[in-house]
């Protein structure tokens, strides 16, 4: 299989891989950038850390590289619009994709949602150049959650909400003596 075909059949396959929709914020001091994401996921929780995998062409890369510090925040299932914006879909770019939505701070000063999911606010610990994406490691120094709400997912092309189901206890296997 050549080159070409397997990164297009990876990135059909990819799509097919749901995820949460997430806007991933920054602010160098100067100005805000921000862009959608699905590519972020937990990575530890003694001491709390997340990774972000951004493009390296994305201009929000270089200024989460240049400010050490970002915002993840999970989206709820009423937020499909401001995903769309900060993708890019609607033709916004740089500060004015930030003139929808309320937006306040944490503790590192990069832009938190209200309304959103979840907020983590992070600082820059680590950053690791791998193909087309910078692997952005974040220690986590903040979060701020709401109540209630169903996520956000992205799948194969499209949005759906999903709320969050009974707590459940784990199931415990008893064993004979």
């Amino acid at each position: 299989m050549s080159t070409h075909h397997l990164a297009a059949d990876f990135k059909a396959g990819m799509r097919r891989l749901g995820a949460g929709v997430t806007i991933v914020t920054t602010f160098d001091g100067q100005s805000r950038a921000g862009l959608t994401a699905t590519a972020v996921c937990s990575l530890s929780a003694e001491p709390p850390q997340l990774l972000v995998c951004v493009n390296r062409q994305a201009y929000p890369n270089k200024v989460i590289a240049r400010a050490k510090r970002f915002c993840v925040n999970v989206l709820a299932s009423g937020q499909k619009s401001l995903a769309l914006r900060f993708a890019g879909a609607t033709g916004h770019k740089g500060e004015d994709r930030f003139a929808k939505g309320r937006w306040n701070v944490l503790a590192t000063g990069a832009p938190a949602l209200d309304g959103a999911l979840t907020s983590f606010d992070c600082e820059l610990a680590r950053a690791v150049r791998s193909g087309t994406h910078t692997i952005f490691i974040g220690r986590v120094v903040a979060v701020a959650t709401r109540k209630g709400g169903k996520a956000l997912l992205y799948a194969d092309g499209g949005f759906a909400g999903v709320a969050p189901g009974p707590a459940t206890k784990p199931a415990v296997k008893k064993t004979k003596k």
